[in-house]
């Protein structure tokens, strides 16, 4: 996850270094992306990476790692027997409106157990970004959504929660969601960002340059000759 990581980092640094120049939280006048709207793309791109890890109590799951074709992140590094026989794993679940963790065989939680894995990573990189954020002086915490969040596979797919895991009505969601989400003029806007920047030594506007170039070369270092 690291490049992608050290992407964003970048374009938060240089949405802080705006921020500061022009006494403003407004950056988007001078070519930025601002906080709020990386916030909502951090809530897209979570809920729907979070899908891809299956429901959270799973036969196929559990099938898969007996036939040895899943495992655990580093499963190596594991101390247990790895036959998961007997054992169990906290999963959250729905109980009527509240959203509650329960214990469930651990055989069958497998993908929970990944979602966790992949989630404390996650947030590793959510980490080092607000450091930028503050090491800037700006007042501003970018933070994971629940893992309820926008669900369209498991427990929650029938479920509308909002980003700081509270249970919501039908009628909150639409009243909100796109405080929540990237709308049609963020994707618009951002989309109008992506022009190419073909001049050594010079970046686009809404992202700072890197901490070192490639192989330590020089920030103006000719990577790639156009003709």
């Amino acid at each position: 996850m690291f490049v992608g990581e050290s992407g964003v980092g970048r374009i938060v640094q240089r949405a802080c270094e705006l921020m500061r120049e022009h006494k403003t939280d407004d950056v988007r006048k001078y070519g930025g992306i601002d906080l709020p709207t990386m916030q909502k793309y951090i809530n897209f791109h979570c809920s729907v990476s979070l899908d891809l890890f299956g429901s959270e109590v799973s036969t196929n799951a559990a099938n898969f790692y007996t036939a040895g074709l899943k495992g655990r992140f580093e499963e190596t590094k594991k101390t247990d027997d790895h036959r998961l026989k007997g054992g169990t794993y906290p999963v959250i679940g729905l109980d009527g409106e509240k959203i509650v963790t329960r214990q469930e065989a651990a055989l069958v939680s497998l993908n929970e157990r990944l979602r966790d894995d992949y989630v404390a990573d996650c947030q590793r990189g959510v980490n080092r970004w607000n450091e930028i954020i503050k090491n800037h002086g700006v007042d501003f915490t970018l933070t994971l959504p629940h893992r309820a969040f926008r669900r369209a596979i498991g427990a929650f797919a029938e479920v509308r929660v909002s980003p700081d895991g509270r249970v919501v009505s039908q009628a909150e969601w639409d009243a909100r969601h796109r405080d929540w989400l990237p709308t049609e003029e963020d994707a618009a806007y951002v989309g109008s960002l992506m022009m190419p920047v073909t001049e050594r030594g010079k970046m686009a506007g809404w992202i700072a340059p890197p901490a070192r170039g490639v192989n330590s070369q020089a920030e103006d270092f000719e990577y790639v000759r156009l003709s």
